[in-house]
């Protein structure tokens, strides 16, 4: 019997959501309790790889591990879905693509721009500026399917789309405004690993081990190269093939089935008891009101709401663009609130924002993104819960 619930749980497209919100809580209790010294002594714990005597040496803590390796596995994940979508999805014609793209768009600009209006004047946290432009599909998803009925197929279609176009939009901020000093040494052999990810997919090579082989070794080139590693997985992801004419399997579909419970309840639990642990002793109404988690918080709750809301509203009223199918503009709105759960991209940006400063800022982006991503989700979870009501089904 309990094996049965576990397998029900875990087969839920929500359960990933779940056990990340519990991975999150998890580190606030430890992070504030007899534990936080050993909490933090977990978090930078070294590890090192080593090949040879020092052919390459790689040593970081525990933190660094999870969010440059593990999470490059979250964004190879990220990298099929979004080929997936493009090619046969909700993404792949212009019609399709263009209601949730521009939405996107919106949820993008105007909370870098809330943000960057109450950091003006302060040009270290500036840096921060696209922390609060980042959507967490999984936490944002997982509340909607819990709300079941309340909330139309069409309009979990959408929020699926903006999330992703999203995502998309995170992985170019990230490549272009948030890397080290480059090498060209190590990009150039980034580039050759392309190459080769390239003529795999030109002579059909089916099998995926081979793709994730030279991923990997494209890893250690862009981990070394300035650029950050993570983007490896996407590069990674996007010359996997997405048909096998032999067989009429879809060897992408394969991977990215098999990837996905390890994802959800291993990479980003992980991710996010690593990272959303923050110690809340001193932390006061006046903490938050300063420019930058103030910033942050006003972003993910006002700025993703007008600017995918107001996106998407005007699409409908000026471009002709039709609504998403059966749902009404609360529910439209509910979902477009939703979008401010920033949690795991707006966490993994701010630490790249504000790598190698110091922990007081690491700590003001952890209150900001928690207080914005709880408000958003509470909020539009009230939102469609009362919209919802008089349309079930």
């Amino acid at each position: 019997m309990v094996s049965q619930a576990l397998k029900r749980f875990l087969g839920h497209e929500s359960a990933g959501g779940i056990v990340l919100a519990l991975a999150a809580l998890a580190a606030l209790i430890v992070s504030n309790s007899p534990l936080a010294e050993a909490y933090e002594s977990w978090r930078l714990t070294p590890g090192e790889l080593r090949i040879g005597h020092d052919t390459l040496v790689l040593a970081k803590p525990l933190v660094v591990w999870v969010n440059d390796l593990w999470m490059a596995v979250f964004f190879f994940l990220v990298g099929l879905e979004i080929k997936r979508e493009f090619v046969e999805g909700e993404l792949s014609t212009g019609a399709q693509a263009a209601l949730p793209a521009v939405a996107a768009l919106g949820g993008m600009v105007v909370p870098a721009l809330i943000f960057a209006a109450l950091n003006a004047g302060e040009p270290v946290t500036l840096r921060g500026w696209a922390i609060p432009a980042a959507t967490d599909i999984a936490f944002a998803l997982g509340v909607v399917l819990l709300l079941g009925a309340r909330v139309p197929v069409s309009l979990k279609v959408f929020l699926t789309a903006v999330a992703i176009i999203d995502d998309l939009g995170a992985i170019v901020v990230i490549a272009l405004f948030y890397t080290e000093q480059l090498s060209v040494t190590m990009l150039a052999g980034a580039a050759l690993c392309g190459l080769a990810l390239a003529a795999l997919n030109r002579a059909r090579v089916m099998r995926t081990e081979a793709y994730v082989l030279i991923g990997l070794v494209m890893w250690l080139f862009v981990l070394k190269s300035g650029v950050h590693a993570t983007l490896a997985g996407v590069a990674t992801a996007l010359a996997v093939p997405m048909h096998d004419e032999t067989t009429g399997r879809s060897p992408l579909r394969r991977l990215e089935h098999g990837l996905h419970p390890w994802v959800a309840f291993g990479v980003l639990p992980m991710f996010a008891f690593a990272n959303a642990g923050v110690s809340l002793l001193g932390v006061s109404p006046a903490a938050l009101l300063a420019p930058l988690p103030l910033g942050i918080a006003a972003g993910l709750v006002l700025g993703k709401t007008v600017g995918v809301f107001g996106s998407l509203w005007l699409m409908v009223r000026l471009a002709g663009a039709a609504r998403p199918a059966g749902a009404n503009w609360a529910q439209c709105f509910g979902v477009a609130v939703l979008c401010g759960i920033g949690f795991t991209m707006s966490l993994f940006i701010g630490g790249l924002a504000f790598e190698g400063l110091p922990a007081a800022y690491e700590a003001q982006v952890k209150i900001g993104v928690l207080a914005g991503s709880i408000v958003s989700g509470l909020l539009g979870s009230a939102v469609l819960w009362r919209a919802g009501r008089s349309q079930p089904g």
